[in-house]
């Protein structure tokens, strides 16, 4: 691979950059949908090479898939680079308060360590009774379906709303006994407006509000909504029992006595930005990686087998040590971030002039970041379109530090995601439920012979199914 940043005497240019045919005025808008932009990036780069350059109608960016070039463009984060500004314009005209997201600069810095308490792995242990609830109304809610087909997409959405809601607001939202899913159609439609508007090359909705824009904003306004309920609950909370403050039993309790501090530097604004961040971010990220590894063990009987074995050996009983046991499963997890990231592009933009893979870039030129392409690429990791957890066991073929770096599912650097610890211990308590109580009896998509990749706020599959047949023994 090449270096990630090189100052040459005589540097190149972006004007020096190939590029993919494009229109006048338009550029490659037409080439490029918002749901398969991903692929057309990945396309481009394996013809045009680790950097080139595109032109989305009046915005030229620049693309950049060296892995190497990546993470040390992340690690220069947040003073060399951002995300791009119209990701936070695009939340302002929502009305949208700015968390730890789309925060920079020292109001980002004052975010983060607010934020990381209440994402510490103790945090997170300390929660870990509700989220096994939440799993045994998942277990539920399968029971109930007998042999009869599972909306498999759907029920981990649920999933992932009612353990985010009841581990970062103490709400029991409870959407998979209920059956209703309001809020969670409120924050699919607003993952997706805010994805959609962040990549068209012109902004509409400014002169012309469409209905999908009212929607939008409905959500919007929905959404806040039961942000500040969260919030009001959580006060009262810690108004009725001061010890909350320094025994929080959720995350946004534990946020709200961080920026009680007089040192904080945080405000309710930043708290209710964190929460709305939380709701969105944490529903779509965690469902996403979920559905595609059960796809993907579905398709690989081998590993399906290994990691049935090791759960039912483990994990019977949830409890935080078993859980931790589950070796397999989490390099099963991160086999298929690999091959389907939930983020499999990050767009930056430069606040300096700076020299990447020898190319100059001006202040505020756009970096499209490809995050899959090294991690696909059988120079890196043999055979690559294999699903093979043992890569990631010690020992195995990606347990090296350079190799870890290629695959990029919670981004590198200073702003490497936060919830990442909460996210592999959702999907391994899902996956034990799944595991442990169920055999699969089939998993299927929607309509085509394979999920499809769609990109929203994140890449998820297109809908799938399944069926399961509960084991006489499960707990």
């Amino acid at each position: 691979m090449t270096t990630a940043a090189v100052n040459t005497p005589h540097p190149r240019t972006i004007a020096d950059l190939p590029a993919p045919r494009g229109l006048p005025l338009l550029g490659n808008a037409l080439q490029l949908k918002p749901s398969t932009i991903h692929l057309a990036m990945e396309r481009w780069s394996r013809h045009h090479g680790p950097m080139f350059r595109a032109r989305i109608g009046p915005r030229e960016v620049v693309v950049l898939s060296d892995s190497e070039a990546i993470t040390a463009v992340l690690r220069d984060r947040p003073d060399g680079f951002r995300r791009p500004a119209i990701t936070a314009e695009v939340s302002a005209e929502l009305g949208g308060s700015v968390g730890v997201f789309v925060a920079e600069g020292d109001a980002w810095r004052r975010q983060r360590r607010m934020v990381m308490q209440a994402f510490s792995p103790t945090a997170i242990r300390a929660y870990f009774d509700r989220m096994v609830q939440v799993g045994g109304r998942l277990e539920q809610r399968w029971r109930h379906a007998g042999d009869g087909e599972i909306d498999l997409t759907g029920d981990l959405k649920r999933y992932a709303v009612d353990v985010i809601a009841g581990l970062a607001f103490g709400a029991d939202v409870d959407t998979l006994r209920s059956g209703g899913n309001a809020i969670q159609d409120h924050v699919e439609t607003v993952l997706s407006g805010v994805a959609r508007r962040s990549l068209l090359p012109f902004p509409y909705w400014r002169w012309l509000r469409l209905p999908a824009d009212r929607r939008l904003e409905r959500s919007v306004l929905a959404v806040r909504q039961a942000t500040n309920g969260f919030i009001a609950d959580a006060r009262a909370a810690m108004a009725a029992d001061p010890a909350l403050r320094e025994r929080p039993a959720n995350m946004l309790q534990a946020m709200l006595a961080a920026a009680e501090r007089s040192d904080s530097g945080v405000d309710d604004g930043a708290v209710a930005g964190n929460v709305s961040t939380m709701l969105l971010a944490g529903e779509d990220t965690t469902s996403s990686a979920l559905a595609w590894l059960v796809w993907l063990l579905w398709k690989n009987p081998d590993a399906l087998a290994r990691a049935q074995q090791e759960v039912r050996h483990h994990a019977m009983s949830l409890t935080p040590e078993s859980i931790g046991e589950l070796d397999y499963l989490e390099a099963c997890a991160l086999e298929a971030m690999r091959l389907k990231p939930p983020a499999p592009f990050l767009p930056l933009q430069a606040l300096r002039d700076t020299t990447v893979l020898g190319v100059r870039l001006p202040k505020d030129t756009l970096l499209w970041c490809v995050l899959r392409h090294d991690s696909v690429d059988a120079r890196v990791f043999p055979d690559p379109d294999r699903f093979e957890p043992e890569r990631w066991l010690p020992g195995g073929k990606a347990d090296r530090q350079a190799d870890r770096q290629a695959a990029l599912p919670f981004g590198a650097g200073p702003r490497t995601c936060p919830g990442r610890y909460l996210s592999l211990m959702e999907v391994k308590v899902a996956m034990a439920v799944l595991l442990g109580r169920f055999e699969i009896v089939d998993v299927r998509a929607a309509d085509r012979a394979g999920p499809a990749e769609v990109m929203g706020f994140v890449m998820g599959p297109t809908p799938m199914t399944m069926r399961l047949r509960a084991r006489e023994t499960g707990v």
